[in-house]
């Protein structure tokens, strides 16, 4: 079970799938202490997936994923969710409670998993608020401000625990250029500041290989290449490419394969035109 002092995470042969469709098979991951690593690949390749794996909010159907030591599948509920509060989550698109104000967005944690006096609680908060550059809006609600200051909320809200552990979803979509640049800077910056490990589930190729110490690059359920960004951005290899250099011919098909061809498919019988 143990791994190196180095490995915070790793994940060990997994295999899973839903019902009889094998998205990740024979997956080996390993996410060093204080670096910021990128996922990518095409659409459907798994990334969420390995997210929800570490999370515990599925089980591999074989394999283990080990976080600090202990292997997620075998834990307890109670063990899981002590995991959990050594784990940060950044949702695509931000996920805040509606109907709570910003402050309350972030305070959440601390008043779910701690018994800290208010104002010590408040201090926290607006540290974390301060963090991402929105100590001034703490009274807003999210109907309020804009979708990249309701990414950095959430970024606020998922760092309050200072977790070992951060996981990002998305983290770039839907943000103009501005709002993406400064959530790159601050995820790269938070990572340094909290001392965490960062995994970065994208599609954002510029942004994740500015800031990313090492990427992950999945296709047909498992590693299809790895390495630095420097050494995926020199890759000859043709699915490497395309993915990299967005162009729309190549291995990643468009059309999702079908068992076999009906007739229908091609328009013949059904006697409707």
């Amino acid at each position: 079970m143990s791994s190196s002092p180095e490995t915070l995470l790793e994940l060990r042969d997994v295999d899973f799938g839903y019902g009889d469709r094998l998205v990740l098979s024979n997956l080996n991951l390993r996410f060093k202490r204080g670096q910021v690593v990128a996922v990518m690949g095409g659409s459907g390749c798994g990334k969420t997936t390995v997210l929800r794996l570490i999370g515990g909010l599925v089980r591999a159907q074989r394999g283990q994923i080990v976080f600090d030591g202990q292997d997620v599948g075998q834990q307890s509920r109670d063990g899981l969710y002590a995991l959990r509060r050594k784990m940060g989550m950044l949702f695509q698109f931000g996920a805040l409670f509606t109907d709570m104000s910003v402050f309350e967005n972030v305070a959440f944690a601390l008043r779910e998993h701690t018994d800290l006096p208010e104002e010590l609680l408040r201090d926290l908060v607006l540290m974390k608020l301060n963090a991402v550059g929105l100590r001034g809006a703490r009274d807003l609600m999210p109907s309020e401000i804009s979708g990249g200051m309701a990414r950095r909320v959430a970024l606020a809200r998922a760092i309050a625990l200072d977790p070992e552990l951060m996981m990002y979803d998305e983290p770039f979509a839907g943000l103009d250029p501005i709002s993406l640049g400064i959530t790159a800077n601050l995820i790269r910056a938070l990572n340094q500041a909290l001392g965490a490990t960062s995994i970065l589930v994208t599609h954002d190729v510029p942004e994740s290989f500015a800031i990313a110490d090492y990427v992950y690059f999945l296709a047909n359920g498992g590693v299809h290449a790895e390495g630095t960004p420097a050494e995926l951005r020199a890759s000859a290899d043709p699915t490497v490419r395309q993915f990299i250099d967005g162009a729309p011919d190549g291995p990643f098909k468009f059309h999702y394969p079908s068992k076999a061809p009906l007739a229908a498919d091609f328009g013949i019988g059904g006697g409707q035109s």
